[in-house]
Parts: structure tokens; C-alpha cells; sequence
């Protein structure tokens, strides 16, 4: 079965993709500051 790719060309696709893309960056710099930092912290503490 083909799939015709140039149903994905409207613009509500790359709206979509860019708005996932965004919340994965999001979640992302927020895990690295709220996990990653702090034990960086403390681990020069100790």
C-alpha cells in the first residue's frame, strides 16, 4: 500500500511538528535544570 506523502505538506503538519519538537525541547532544558544542575551542585559541595 503507497502513502502519498504530499498529504503532509499543509501547513497544520509542520505547526504540529513544530509545536512537538518545541515541548521536547521544553521538557528537556527544565529536566537538565531541575535534576542535572542541582546534583552538579551538590556533588561539588560534597
Amino acid at each position: 500500500m503507497a502513502v502519498d506523502l504530499s498529504d503532509f505538506e499543509h501547513p497544520a503538519w509542520r505547526t504540529a511538528a513544530g509545536m512537538g519538537i518545541g515541548y521536547v525541547l521544553i521538557l528537556a532544558v527544565l529536566t537538565v535544570a531541575m535534576f542535572v544542575v542541582p546534583w552538579l551542585v551538590f556533588s561539588a559541595l560534597v
